[in-house]
């Protein structure tokens, strides 16, 4: 049985084709492309139409590796964003991207028509200033008329999905991030909407992830030479990823899901909005099955990845196994940074931008990529840490293991420091997190899984889990009491 799955990064996206025989899950990439946003007029925005002719290149590819044997496909995405249709079905330009400057002020604004908590004890989200709650104010406040045209506000997997199938949806786990959701009826809180001006009707009503949207439109069939079922699955990648964390029936863990983000958090079924929650600023997402994914969003491989892109433009091409290695001949715990510092949020100039926050924080700054590179992996292994020990105070109980999914699990040198820093196992792979939860939710819609349980077993007895045992504890203690001050 043949399956297709789409996974959309901030950075990259892949076509995924899954093999499932009855017993065992293969998986074979078939198209892989950049992400790469543009700047416009003073905005930053994804390239959708050419986002839309990638999939559409990996589905001609799949066509050829398995015809008509695809018998369903499927996207996953980052959250928030979205995109605006008028009434012809028509994209009402480009979707905004969430590291544009449309939200620098909205937070604030939106806050004094409503406390911070009592929009917490509604949605349950963290915040953070490029939710979609405060996107569609701040357009609201300065482009009313694109607003005015809008007939649909369609998040991002569900913009991919309107045109493969022609249905319009908003699928759970993505609506949950929105910041507009009402985390208890899991509707949207048409209270909010009207607060920021928006009309309920606008969004389509929310569906849980395992819904058949339908057979792909005959226009995209023709080009593509493939006709598969159009599945909804759990369309944030993290909710995706999260399905497909190999955990044990029962098992009482923490998972990270690592990519340019890093999300770390728990499995809950009901949601938790008390002050203890709240004070730790933990997000309420939605999950596969009524899930919540109680969470903490945490800057993630971003910074390494801009270290990486910078030091290119000036020196040419590097391999991470080139900076993996000059990271490793530097000094531990040289400088330390705060991962989730808003100087660290945007594009461009991120050495400079370590190296001032050190200053600022009366650390000497890092004067090599290997040292830079060495900041920000212990930096984030700390900011691990944290993050779990806010979680167990408000949870209650310990957590002694930490399962990693995501393209980080192929980061060697922030695993060994995570399991250190944490002073407890990390279990990391699969790396293929998004792409193996989307097409497993595929496979529950089509009746081939029962349930989670069934899923996550394939999962576990089709790929491999690689263990680290933390060391140099000590050490590591007093890093850890070194970055708490630096933090603040």
């Amino acid at each position: 049985m043949k399956l297709l799955a789409f996974d959309y990064g901030a950075s990259s996206g892949r076509g995924i084709l899954g093999e499932f025989d009855g017993d065992q899950l293969l998986l074979k990439e078939i198209h892989r492309f950049t992400n790469d946003p543009v700047t416009l007029g003073g905005h930053l925005y994804w390239d959708f139409p050419r986002l839309f002719a990638e999939m559409k290149a990996g589905m001609a590819a799949a066509s050829k590796a398995a015809g008509r044997e695809v018998v369903s496909m499927a996207v996953n995405t980052w959250g928030v964003d979205f995109g605006l249709v008028d009434k012809y079905g028509l994209l009402i330009g480009n979707p905004f991207h969430y590291r544009d400057v449309l939200t620098e002020d909205a937070m604030e604004s939106l806050f004094s028509l409503l406390p911070k908590r009592q929009l917490y004890d509604r949605t349950g989200i963290q915040f953070l200033r490029f939710n979609t709650i405060f996107q569609l104010f701040a357009i609201k406040q300065r482009y009313p008329e694109v607003l005015e045209r809008t007939r649909s506000i369609i998040l991002m997997p569900s913009l991919f999905n309107y045109y493969l199938s022609g249905t319009p949806s908003s699928e759970f786990s993505m609506a949950s991030t929105t910041q507009l959701m009402d985390v208890r009826r899991r509707t949207w809180d048409s209270d909010l909407l009207r607060l920021i001006g928006v009309e309920s009707s606008l969004l389509p009503p929310i569906s849980q992830p395992g819904t058949v949207l339908g057979q792909l439109l005959p226009q995209v069939r023709d080009e593509t030479g493939i006709s598969p079922k159009v599945v909804s699955v759990c369309g944030h990648d993290t909710a995706s990823a999260v399905l497909a964390v190999p955990m044990r029936k029962g098992e009482i863990a923490a998972y990270l899901s690592c990519g340019t983000w890093s999300l770390l958090g728990v499995e809950l079924d009901a949601p938790l909005t008390h002050n203890a929650a709240y004070d730790a600023q933990y997000t309420n997402e939605g999950g596969y099955n009524g899930t919540v994914r109680f969470l903490k969003n945490i800057m993630g491989q971003w910074i390494s990845q801009e270290l990486k892109r910078d030091y290119e433009r000036e020196h040419g091409v590097v391999g991470f196994a080139e900076l993996d290695e000059w990271e490793a001949q530097s000094p531990a715990f040289g400088s330390l940074i705060d991962p989730d510092h808003e100087d660290f949020l945007t594009p461009g100039h991120m050495a400079d931008k370590i190296r001032s926050f050190c200053v600022r924080t009366g650390q000497a700054p890092p004067d090599t990529i290997g040292a830079l590179m060495r900041c920000v992996t212990e930096s984030l292994a700390l900011t691990y840490r944290h993050a779990v020990e806010a979680l167990e105070e408000v949870l209650g109980y310990r957590l002694p293991v930490l399962h990693v999914v995501g393209g980080g699990c192929r980061n060697l040198q922030l695993m060994r420091s995570a399991a250190s820093a944490l002073g407890r196992p990390v279990c990391a792979g699969p790396v293929e997190a998004s792409a193996l939860g989307n097409i497993c939710c595929q496979l529950l819609a089509l009746g081939e899984l029962s349930d989670m349980s069934q899923a996550r077993a394939l999962i576990a007895d089709s790929f491999n889990v690689q263990t680290y045992a933390p060391s140099d504890t000590q050490s590591w203690d007093e890093a850890y009491d070194r970055f708490l001050k630096i933090r603040g």
